[in-house]
């Protein structure tokens, strides 16, 4: 049994019904469709299971119910997954990293879970008509120094996206006006073979140039630097792009926890983040470790994300400073800066 559109159906046992409402949540945030969900009694009380893909089994104490696993083998040829260790506090850093925990072990059974987009959607996505000179709702404040295109970042906003990312990032893009004295890094999952479709997509209307990361770039204002899919990258010492000799950690590429660690590391105060839509909760680990450095971390509306999982996951931390739709964390952005540079202009005519 699947869902529409192919997405399997899971059943979860348990007798607590706080890790039954848990562990539902979170095989839902994994694209999963709940099906089953009740307590051991309720499952020996059926002569034929209801179908599901998976069972899920976590139980105060295994002894207490001898007849369950016997009456589940006799039942069902789907996989069945016992020991599953109780969800701790939704929010908490351990929550997250037992969900990795859990999105592991239903991948060993299902196959990947995570959806990203496919050839289709980007080529729907480029059909899209430019904004008219009107629908740019923004324009660079005066008191902004317009910074030259190339001109070295010395402070970035990561961009981090999952499924429905490029549209929101590319609207994000689209409403913001040219000059703005930062430079963009763009982590999204994706089938590494549309890395540079995405690229060509995503800059085709904006101001801000797309480009894939290469060795001993540096990033620039008037750019976002897109990170491939395959292997680890960072930044040496100096600040230059580097590729490292491994895979991303995690099920997924780029790994959006790791982006904000490496990069934070270099940047700490200057560096920043949105969270796009997207499944799963990448960037949830990551993210408070940067909000420590005293960055910004915003993410997207859950009403206008594809598929809110990921930005609602890093909102849980509590984390997080702003909300809104792309366009408003486009707008969000332009006064941010501009209340910087006001800031600064006026400390600078007083110490004068």
């Amino acid at each position: 049994m699947t869902t529409d559109g192919g997405r399997p159906a899971v059943a979860i046992v348990s007798d607590d019904a706080l890790q039954r409402h848990r562990l539902q949540e979170t095989t839902g945030r994994f694209g999963l469709r709940p099906g089953f969900s009740g307590s051991p009694e309720r499952v020996l009380g059926y002569e034929a299971l209801p179908e599901a893909n998976l069972w899920l089994i976590t139980l105060e104490d295994e002894a207490d119910h001898p007849q369950l696993f016997d009456h589940l083998l006799d039942h069902t040829d789907a996989p069945i997954l016992f020991g599953i260790d109780p969800a701790p506090r939704p929010g908490s850093r351990d929550f997250v990293r037992w969900e990795r925990r859990l999105l592991e072990k239903l991948e060993k059974q299902l196959g990947p879970l995570e959806q990203t987009e496919s050839g289709e959607d980007l080529a729907e996505l480029a059909e899209q008509p430019s904004l008219p000179t009107s629908g740019m709702d923004v324009e660079l404040p005066t008191w902004i120094i317009p910074a030259q295109p190339g001109q070295q970042a010395e402070e970035i906003w990561i961009l981090g996206a999952s499924l429905g990312g490029p549209a929101a990032v590319k609207c994000f893009l689209d409403h913001l006006p040219p000059g703005l004295p930062v430079g963009f890094v763009y982590a999204q999952h994706i089938d590494g073979n549309f890395t540079d479709v995405l690229a060509r997509v995503l800059g085709r209307h904006a101001h801000y140039r797309l480009q894939r990361a290469q060795e001993g770039m540096r990033i620039a204002c008037g750019r976002v630097t897109v990170i491939p899919v395959d292997k680890e990258w960072g930044l040496t010492a100096d600040g230059a792009l580097t590729e490292k000799d491994r895979p991303w950690p995690g099920p997924y590429g780029p790994s959006i926890d790791q982006v904000l660690l490496n990069f934070g590391d270099h940047f700490r105060g200057r560096c920043h983040a949105i969270l796009f839509s997207g499944m799963g909760n990448d960037g949830a680990v990551a993210a408070p470790m940067l909000r420590a450095f005293g960055s910004q971390i915003w993410v997207q509306a859950s009403d206008t994300c594809a598929n809110s999982a990921m930005p609602e996951a890093v909102a849980g931390t509590g984390c997080t400073s702003y909300s809104g739709s792309p366009q408003e964390l486009a707008r969000a952005l332009v006064r941010t800066l501009a209340d910087a540079a006001l800031v600064k202009q006026t400390t600078s005519q007083d110490v004068t």
